[in-house]
């Protein structure tokens, strides 16, 4: 077990930050008494602790001396800020494990000035719910058992999976932002049933369930969507009628822009 006997810290306790908390503590990974987080907010802090009893410290350097894995949740304009203030206590040892989107992990790594391991995490909202799609990136002094140690928080909280961090843009696009796609087809889908006379509360109910039961196929049987696909139509039947319509509105043709001008727009804010 990657983190077991682990001390796990937080430096901001936002939503992302307590999502990755629930599943550690949830999954059993790691103790309420070994999991430090720090928060611009004393209100904030006090109710992560009653709520999930985690330890409060003083400041971001009372966490960085207490864990043995430091998770920067708080948002990218502060990091630099951050990791000054924390450079002089961070240790060789330690993993830093960075969700701020946009920032290379070079800068990370020059910052705290040192050899110290560092992962890059794009994970994205369903996280919140158990069921985040996060993509990491090893740094140039994280070795397999740094990588395994984030691989483990983020399974957490859903699927983890390792990529170059050339492609984390690519991530961007497809996952990070890929959750509002699957609203804007769950909208369109609820919408079209309503029309014809669906009430409204169960048509949203199938509609995210046939959501939630394709892409847990797809996960299970691991076979291509395609095949997956050709397995529900008939030829001449109802879903080869609705799949004509979707290739008539170029449905395809639209995610897969979708997904680049994400990428593409994520390239330019990195810059």
């Amino acid at each position: 077990m990657p983190l077991k006997g682990r001390k796990i810290g937080f430096l901001g306790g936002g939503s992302m930050g307590e999502a990755l908390m629930i599943g550690l503590l949830r999954t059993g990974l790691v103790a309420p008494a070994d999991i430090y987080i720090s928060d611009i907010s004393n209100q904030r802090l006090a109710e992560l602790k009653q709520k999930l009893g985690v330890q409060k410290a003083a400041d971001n350097q009372a966490v960085v001396k207490e864990a043995d894995v430091v998770i920067l949740a708080v948002k990218p304009h502060v990091i630099p800020s951050v990791l000054k203030e924390v450079a002089p206590v961070a240790k060789p040892g330690q993993t830093f494990i960075s969700l701020a989107a946009g920032v290379p992990i070079s800068l990370i790594e020059n910052c705290l000035a040192g050899p110290v391991p560092v992962i890059r995490v794009m994970p994205n909202t369903p996280c919140l719910v158990g069921e985040g799609a996060s993509a990491l990136s090893a740094g140039t002094h994280a070795r397999k058992e740094h990588v395994n140690i984030a691989m483990a928080v983020f399974n957490a909280v859903g699927k983890a999976v390792e990529v170059p961090e050339a492609l984390l843009d690519c991530v961007t696009g497809l996952s990070g932002s890929g959750p509002a796609y699957m609203y804007v087809i769950l909208e369109g889908l609820i919408d079209g049933a309503v029309r014809l006379g669906l009430p409204a509360d169960k048509a949203r109910e199938l509609a995210a369930q046939t959501m939630l039961g394709s892409a847990k196929m797809v996960l299970e049987t691991t076979e291509h969507p395609a095949k997956l696909k050709n397995m529900v139509t008939t030829p001449g039947g109802t879903t080869a009628a609705g799949l004509y319509a979707l290739e008539e509105g170029a449905l395809r043709a639209v995610l897969m822009k979708a997904v680049t001008a994400a990428t593409q727009r994520s390239r330019e804010m990195s810059e």
